[in-house]
């Protein structure tokens, strides 16, 4: 077990510094000069000069690339030659448009992520495999063609169209839900878990109509091939209870599948729901991605780039670990 993660781990890091490499060039080999965007729209060829050198551009590339990995272990200093400022560790940077440390944009963006991302995981995780096991028990029957047609739909429905929808049904039309605010970032705010809930419901639900169609799909099949299988046969020859057989022996023993869905998935959403953040304005990862990237402000890119990268790794190594736990057939070497 103890090898297993050391060489994951390995593996992480190197991702992640391929991860960065690629980013820091494709940003350099781009036809946008972030100096002049920095500078602003009435700047002469002396400013952007200037501000070339005040974000460290006129460094040769590979020069450039070492320094900011250097912040990512230690403290540096950034700005131009006499008017520098330390940046403390982790130095991500700071951003091209506002002149911010990178850390703290990501630091005032992940609450949001995370709220949006915990709540729409619990949802579309009970609501697929709870519906997709139910759809296995019931095969052929009125039961399974409804939750397998309905999968079918929300399967086909993007979320720009699901969240529109909501918006459009329990905000502007029955008034049942508020529009979602940037003042509530997590459960423990002074507005109470109540208003958390309240807020973020409806991002909630519309990832969940996406993700949870996949999960039904994936655990019926699933689970109609596992419950053919010779061991359940078996268990059920034995007279076990149908409860024992079907969770104990057959839900542990199909459900791998989905837990590789879902390690990615999390890791994804992690990283930014982008579409989900725009429609319903949550100052998020993907929301800061999508401005950062527009202006060209590669310090935010890097870093959220970075970020997503290092949230869907370690999602996959988690993945494998829980393999161990759940399927007894699986052992890690």
């Amino acid at each position: 077990m103890m090898t297993f993660i050391l060489r994951r781990t390995g593996s992480l890091v190197l991702l992640l510094a391929a991860v960065s490499f690629i980013t820091f060039t494709l940003f350099q080999l781009g036809p946008s000069d972030p100096a002049a965007a920095a500078c602003g729209q009435e700047c002469t060829p002396e400013r952007v000069a200037e501000a070339r050198v005040a974000l460290g551009m006129d460094q040769p590339f590979f020069v450039q690339y070492a320094d900011y990995i250097r912040g990512l272990f230690s403290s540096r200093m950034i700005g131009a030659p006499g008017a520098q400022t330390l940046c403390e560790w982790p130095c991500l940077g700071k951003s091209f448009q506002t002149n911010e440390n990178v850390a703290d944009i990501i630091g005032r963006s992940l609450p949001y992520t995370f709220s949006m991302a915990i709540g729409a995981l619990v949802l579309w995780t009970i609501t697929g495999v709870g519906l997709g096991l139910l759809a296995a028990l019931r095969k052929g029957s009125p039961v399974d063609k409804f939750i397998v047609g309905a999968a079918s739909v929300g399967v086909s429905l993007p979320i720009p169209v699901t969240g529109l929808f909501l918006l459009l049904l329990f905000v502007n039309q029955l008034h049942l839900l508020p529009f979602t605010t940037n003042e509530i970032s997590s459960p423990f705010g002074p507005q109470g878990p109540g208003a958390w809930v309240a807020n973020y419901l409806l991002p909630w639900i519309a990832l969940a109509v996406l993700f949870s169609a996949s999960y039904i799909r994936v655990t019926r099949t699933n689970m109609i091939e596992t419950f053919g299988e010779d061991f359940i046969r078996t268990a059920r020859a034995k007279g076990l209870a149908p409860r024992t057989v079907t969770f104990k022996h057959g839900v542990r023993a199909g459900i791998t599948p989905v837990v590789t869905m879902l390690g990615m998935d999390i890791g994804l959403l992690l990283g930014g729901a982008v579409l989900t953040e725009q429609i319903f304005s949550v100052p998020g990862l993907g929301f800061t991605a999508v401005h950062a990237a527009i202006s060209g402000d590669l310090p935010v890119t890097m870093a959220i780039t970075m970020l997503a990268a290092f949230f869907v790794i370690v999602a996959n190594v988690v993945v494998d670990l829980a393999y161990a736990a759940i399927d007894p057939r699986v052992r890690l070497q």
